[in-house]
């Protein structure tokens, strides 16, 4: 049963729990509600409060004091309803008892409760009264022997108010704190299940890839620790994989070295031939085997490049609080130096400013890196577009710019942008690349804090 109720998605769960607290919080109230009278008895008899109507002398005190009293002909009768008053005063504050002709039932004398008057205990009457539909008012009709005649004597009674109106109170807190008490454990337990998965998140992060994450059911966190699993155990193949690859890297890289010895050799000993200029009718020959060596020597180091870019990093950024006014300066250095050089530009920074956590010199490289790629590669008939803004959480770099003709001689096997990408990617950032005929555009996103 435990076990289908973890493997449920965590709204149903939460649908269940609140349904079950719900249950349980009505079940304590009414058990609590229904024997209230009980437990107004039993507080009764420990003293706790004291009630005029459940005192047995009472009624005899009553019966015996209205024989020294003479019923009112009338309630218009006032000289004998105010002779009565000393047996009003018998009651207490909270009893009102009101006196009706026995033969026609017409109201002669009374008095209500001297509490009503009271503001304070009135609304607090008059709330509980609402609620418990007139539960604590106790009524009792009786008849009573007075000096010239026999009377009826209704009694209203609200002693017992004072106990069961709060009474209803702490029953309702019970069960609403009951209820949050089951509500708040599960979503407590839930969150402990996230804090230990985010616990295990650190561990991944830190290089530990051994220690399995424990099994959260079949909800969305325990769907969530599977896939942690297994990008655990698929990172520490990648990482395995990456060492083996990275060290058959490196075995090529050093036998492209010394393939490069090889031309580098021949390409000397024309070169000392020509030197010597023993036999001019050769010379031309040995030149264009010059400079076919030249083009082998060439292929071999961008192939060292290319593979030098996946060898071990040992670099790290040194983390500070940067504004983006900074990289702003470092696009107007980079422009005023393009500009130098023959480029049209069009440069535009944001008015806004904001703060991102970088490293200042690898900001330098990745720019500078981008610019040289203009210098290079970029057609000076045509304007270069440099812009920076704020977009949500990020501050964006574009640069776009038209390249040169194929025929210009120039070959690019494209070093600088990997090793940007690279950087950028160290700074918790992104570079997005595009290409439509021979405009070429770059996007930075750096993530703001």
């Amino acid at each position: 049963m435990i076990r289908r109720f973890k493997n449920l998605k965590i709204r149903t769960q939460s649908t269940i729990v609140i349904l079950f607290a719900i249950i349980v919080a009505f079940t304590l109230f009414e058990l609590l509600w229904l024997n209230k009278w009980n437990i107004c008895g039993i507080a009764e008899r420990l003293g706790i409060f004291y009630t005029q109507m459940g005192d047995k002398s009472f009624r005899k005190t009553l019966a015996e004091e209205a024989l020294h009293y003479d019923i009112p002909e009338s309630e218009d009768d006032t000289d004998a309803v105010e002779a009565l008053n000393p047996f009003f005063d018998l009651v207490s504050e909270y009893t009102g008892i009101y006196i009706y002709g026995h033969d026609d039932g017409l109201f002669l004398a009374g008095r209500s409760p001297s509490a009503m008057s009271d503001n304070g205990f009135l609304s607090f009457f008059n709330i509980g009264y609402r609620l418990t539909d007139g539960e604590g008012e106790f009524v009792e009709n009786c008849l009573l022997k007075f000096a010239n005649g026999t009377a009826d004597i209704l009694i209203y009674n609200y002693e017992r108010t004072i106990f069961i109106y709060p009474f209803l109170f702490v029953c309702l807190f019970l069960a609403v704190a009951l209820f949050f008490a089951i509500v708040l454990l599960f979503l407590n337990r839930k969150i402990r299940q996230v804090m230990l998965l985010k616990d295990e998140i650190l561990t991944m992060s830190a290089g530990d890839l051994e220690h399995k994450i424990p099994d959260f059911g079949g909800n969305e966190i325990g769907i969530l620790a599977s896939e942690l699993n297994h990008l655990r155990e698929s990172l520490s193949d990648n990482i395995q994989k990456e060492q083996e690859s990275r060290k058959a890297n490196q075995d090529l890289i050093t036998a492209l070295s010394h393939d490069l010895r090889t031309p580098l050799t021949i390409l000397n000993g024309y070169l000392e031939v020509l030197k010597l200029k023993r036999n001019p009718q050769t010379q031309e020959e040995y030149l264009e085997r010059c400079l076919k060596k030249t083009e082998d020597i060439k292929e071999l180091t961008d192939r060292m490049f290319e593979y030098a870019l996946i060898a071990e990093e040992t670099e790290t950024p040194e983390a500070a609080w940067i504004s983006t006014d900074f990289i702003g300066q470092c696009l107007t250095e980079n422009c005023d130096f393009i500009r130098l050089a023959g480029f049209t530009l069009e440069l535009k920074l944001p008015e806004a400013t904001g703060v991102l956590q970088s490293d200042k010199t690898m900001l330098k490289r990745i720019l500078n890196n981008l610019f040289s790629n203009i210098l290079k590669y970029g057609d000076k008939k045509q304007t270069v577009t440099v812009s920076g803004r704020i977009q949500n959480t990020e501050f964006i770099v574009s640069l776009t710019n038209r390249s040169k003709d194929n025929d210009s001689g120039i070959d690019s096997n494209n070093i600088g942008l990997k090793n940007t990408d690279r950087m950028i990617q160290m700074l918790d950032g992104r570079m997005d690349v595009w290409q439509e005929k021979e405009v070429f555009g770059v996007e930075l996103r750096f993530p703001l804090r």
